[in-house]
């Protein structure tokens, strides 16, 4: 056996080094078994204490497994992980878009996707302010962050435009129905809105 090689310690075939797994505690500096037998007695020791396994497939090149859906995905629908061993993150672009979404409405309004879906439905799939869009975004109160319902992209922009304020929201409601909001003049500087 030479300085190239080694012999594995559960297997008991000689394989050249680059079988084998650093490991800088020993004295040659690798793990006393191949990779592959390493891999089955750490899969047998989840398996045994009942923590969840990877399945193993071998994905063709150029694609890789996505285990979140159990197919295989193209590298093309994968973000690059430079610090992973195969390159790529560890979930594809569409599990990552679904898992951000769904952290995103627990993060920012503390609603799940359900909660949210629910809402939706429960307003007949439309804007609760227009009644003629589809509802797709959340709005809720900046103040208490209560959610208030799902609108649509105009009327959630609108409120948004408004500064969520509602004696601004009622005078553009009068400006709307032809009654102008025209201040007065009581001072040099000061201004009075008509009541």
């Amino acid at each position: 056996m030479s300085e190239a090689s080694k012999r594995c310690g559960r297997c008991g075939k000689i394989k050249p080094r680059e079988a084998f797994a650093s490991n800088e505690s020993t004295r040659d500096g690798l793990q006393c078994d191949c990779r592959p037998r390493a891999a089955d007695c750490h899969r047998q020791r989840r398996i045994a204490r009942g923590k969840n396994v990877r399945p193993e497939v071998k994905a063709p090149d150029g694609h890789t497994y996505c285990r979140r859906r159990g197919e295989l995905e193209p590298h093309s629908e994968w973000d690059r992980n430079r610090s992973a061993s195969d390159g790529f993150s560890t979930r594809c672009k569409a599990c990552r878009a679904i898992e951000g979404r769904a952290g995103h409405l627990q993060r920012r309004y503390g609603i799940t996707e359900a909660e949210r879906d629910e809402m939706i439905s429960s307003q007949m799939g439309i804007c609760t302010i227009c009644l003629a869009a589809p509802a797709v975004h959340v709005d809720h109160c900046h103040g208490a962050g209560r959610v208030r319902g799902v609108l649509c992209f105009n009327c959630y922009s609108a409120i948004g435009k408004l500064g969520d304020d509602p004696d601004t929201l009622r005078r553009a409601i009068s400006s709307l129905e032809g009654h102008a909001w025209k201040p007065t003049l009581v001072a040099p500087g000061v201004y009075q809105l008509p009541s």
